[in-house]
């Protein structure tokens, strides 16, 4: 896992489009809470899935964890973007690392570039490689879309 600052991860489920904010050092802690998420697609029986999700989210309160996060409608994706672009700004000297929904990716990418390209990875949701740290976090966000849908 290389050395990054801060990791943000952004993705879109049907109408909500939704972001999570985490520090380095708080991924180790969470990883061990999040071993059996999946992505909701590879559920056989969704419904008791997603309650179980639910229920882990509630039991090992996963949103602690993170510095920010944010879940609305996708017609307020400039809430979202603003909040990311703020932190960016505030945080140009570090290395952070941001996974952005594959649909979002390029309208992201240009903001960044304005404020703070060139400390900041941005990598495509689908190029996140299965079970690399970035993944299984990136899984927390996608489930917790489906439990607000």
């Amino acid at each position: 896992m290389n050395e990054f600052d801060y990791y943000i991860f952004i993705d879109y489920s049907e109408n909500l489009l939704g972001y999570l904010i985490i520090e380095n050092k708080d991924i180790q802690q969470i990883l061990s809470k999040i071993t059996r998420l999946r992505h909701y697609r590879e559920a056989g029986d969704k419904k008791s899935y997603i309650r179980n999700v639910k229920n882990t989210f509630k039991r090992e309160d996963l949103l602690k964890y993170f510095i920010k996060y944010k879940i609305r409608e996708t017609r307020e994706n400039l809430e979202i973007f603003s909040d990311i672009a703020e932190f960016l700004a505030r945080h140009t000297n570090l290395m952070i690392f941001v996974s952005v929904d594959n649909k979002q990716y390029h309208n992201f990418e240009r903001l960044v570039k304005i404020i703070n390209g060139e400390s900041t990875k941005i990598v495509k949701e689908s190029e996140l490689k299965h079970y690399t740290p970035e993944h299984k976090i990136s899984l927390v966000l996608d489930n917790w879309l489906n439990i607000e849908r």
